[in-house]
């Protein structure tokens, strides 16, 4: 039971360290080869913990070994336009000028209409242009008149130039996001006692670069 326990752990930590090392596009939605290296992965490291027979190496060097060919397959499709249309193919027109290219969909076997309400698009008369992508993620861009209206065409001025980013979460400072809007330790200290609060006590603290913040105690 020990050496169970022992082999999982070390398996576990390997294949995170492993995760980490192919960067985050593999935590989202993955090429082909990222799929691939996943699927092969996770292989690898349940026959390790369940065979206590198969020594940990047996696991741990193939492991590191498809990390390292995916690692250098990004570097090579980051650096060779072909290389990467070869491992990942290329993105599919769907529709072109708000004409429905058909017989791409039958290619795709994509569910237009499916696809399209996944983007919050209802209408497809309100597209103008829409690709699939090598990761089967879909991109929309509507057409100008259906376009939603920005603070920019209202004429609006813009009081604000930072967006609203967290400061505390669950207790924990992110001191990168106060240096970001130009705050310090001396302001959140400020912050926090004026809500009679310790730092641990804070659930969410978010703000900009204004006094403006939104905050929300621990329960």
């Amino acid at each position: 039971m020990k050496l169970l326990i022992f082999r999982t752990i070390l398996i576990y930590l390997c294949v995170l360290f492993a995760m980490r090392l192919m960067g985050k596009r593999q935590l989202g939605e993955l090429q082909p080869e990222e799929l691939v290296s996943t699927i092969l992965i996770s292989n690898l490291a349940s026959i390790s913990i369940e065979s206590e027979e198969v020594p940990v190496t047996a696991s741990l060097i193939p492991l590191f070994l498809i990390a390292a060919l995916e690692l250098l397959g990004s570097i090579l499709s980051f650096r060779s336009q072909r290389f990467f249309n070869l491992m990942s193919g290329r993105p599919k027109t769907v529709i072109l000028n708000g004409e429905i290219d058909q017989n791409a969909l039958r290619t795709l076997r994509l569910t237009l209409m499916e696809a399209l309400r996944g983007k919050d698009v209802f209408d497809p008369r309100d597209v103008s242009y829409a690709v699939v992508e090598t990761n089967g993620s879909l991109s929309v861009a509507l057409r100008p008149e259906k376009e939603p209206a920005t603070l920019s065409d209202l004429g609006a001025r813009v009081q604000r130039a930072q967006a609203t980013i967290p400061f505390v979460l669950d207790g924990q400072v992110l001191a990168e996001n106060l240096t970001i809007c130009g705050k310090d330790a001396a302001w959140l200290e400020r912050t926090a006692q004026a809500n009679s609060l310790l730092l641990e006590e804070i659930l969410i603290l978010a703000g900009n670069d204004t006094e403006d913040y939104f905050l929300l105690k621990k329960e």
